[in-house]
């Protein structure tokens, strides 16, 4: 594939990247207000962000060694169709059960695009230009992160629904721009296409036996906490500070912002000097100190600064780890990138879950634990790689 290919193709995987995490982003500010004409609150929220997580950890593993049999571009387009006809649903829903199901469907697309992307992304780069490639895609996923949410507290204020439809008109139309414009990529090696399918249980696994695992840990865990404030941000604004939809847009919205303006000139250049584990155990120290933070600290201000601090950090580990995994997987991207999606998506899953019932107990308790577990994988992560990857603490 030539140059002038391949940043085409990165562009418009970092634009369906940006799609992805822009829909998920957009009800973030607007699930409170959303649910209360439904007549529930925050552990309704935190399963709802839950049962979207836990579709990703099941049919991701099945994405990544689909699209290593048939192609990422196939998986990319009907993720894209999936993904956009849930966001139609959750606008359109009428009762509790429709929202829960347009958020599974939500979760089946998001895990039938993030995958085949990542995948896409090291079929089309050298080692040398991962990291870089890795980073580009992690910019597209914050500035979704930040714009949707941002799109979603301001369009509530013409209409709740509106937001929802947006997002879904949207998806579907970037599933025609990658089915004119993507080239179908496919497995190097002939090996990938003759072995038998594992089901989910055996990948999980496989994963165990791979050299990346215990990166896969590390993805586990810091995706739990991460997701433990994602998901009850806006709802603690609501509650403890009776922030408004637009209110809760401007503090996700400035903190992403500044995380997408840092990565995309900053990141490759503290991957070479620093190498990727360094920065993922500096920002796993930052975003457990800001967690906590966000229990004593008010004023607007204030508040917005620690959000926007945490959500820096946690725009640099998530390329810092994609990269690495990257790199250990060799020519098994497909699979590497299902299953640093499924151990995402398993944090990500039991994170606002636990997150949304400990709120309805205690204000202040799912920031304690999320702070608790980032620095467990901080632990971790420095343990193992004293003992056995000595050569991450150094820039390769």
């Amino acid at each position: 594939m030539s140059q002038k290919k391949k940043k085409i193709a990165l562009l418009i995987l970092m634009f369906n990247m940006f799609i992805t995490m822009g829909g998920i982003g957009i009800i973030i500010p607007v699930l409170p207000s959303y649910l209360e004409k439904f007549g529930v609150g925050g552990q309704v929220l935190g399963f709802l962000i839950a049962v979207f997580a836990f579709a990703q950890f099941l049919l991701s593993p099945v994405a990544g060694d689909l699209s290593d049999r048939y192609g990422r571009k196939i998986l990319i387009i009907g993720g894209l169709i999936v993904y956009g006809i849930s966001q139609l649903l959750f606008g359109l829903a009428t009762e509790v059960w429709i929202l829960f199901l347009s958020r599974f469907l939500s979760g089946v697309g998001a895990a039938f695009i993030m995958p085949p992307i990542m995948a896409y992304v090291a079929d089309i780069t050298t080692i040398e230009e991962r990291g870089k490639g890795m980073g580009m895609i992690g910019a597209a996923i914050s500035l979704g992160f930040m714009i949707g949410p941002g799109l979603g507290g301001f369009l509530a204020n013409v209409d709740l629904h509106f937001p929802f439809f947006l997002a879904g008109f949207v998806a579907l139309a970037a599933a025609i721009l990658s089915f004119v414009v993507l080239s179908n990529i496919k497995p190097q090696i002939e090996e990938a296409n003759i072995q038998p399918r594992d089901n989910l249980i055996q990948q999980l696994v496989r994963s165990v036996k791979t050299p990346y695992f215990i990166l896969l840990i590390v993805v586990l865990t810091f995706s739990f906490g991460i997701a433990n404030f994602q998901a009850t941000l806006s709802m603690f604004l609501t509650l403890k500070f009776d922030y408004s939809p637009t209110d809760i847009a401007i503090v996700i919205t400035v903190g992403g912002f500044v995380g997408v303006v840092l990565q995309m000139f900053i990141i490759d250049k503290l991957f070479k000097r620093y190498g990727e584990m360094k920065v993922i155990l500096v920002n796993l120290v930052v975003a457990a100190i800001t967690m906590l933070l966000m229990i004593y600290v008010g004023g607007f201000f204030i508040i917005l600064a620690v959000s926007t601090v945490f959500q820096i950090s946690t725009v640099f580990i998530r390329p810092a780890a994609n990269s690495l995994i990257s790199k250990f997987a060799g020519a098994d991207q497909g699979f590497a990138a299902g299953m640093n999606n499924a151990y995402m998506s398993l944090g990500n899953m039991i994170g606002p879950a636990l997150a949304g019932v400990l709120l309805e107990w205690k204000i202040p308790s799912p920031f304690i634990l999320g702070c608790i577990i980032l620095l467990g994988c901080f632990v971790l992560a420095y343990s193992w790689t004293i003992k056995k990857a000595p050569k991450l603490m150094r820039a390769e």
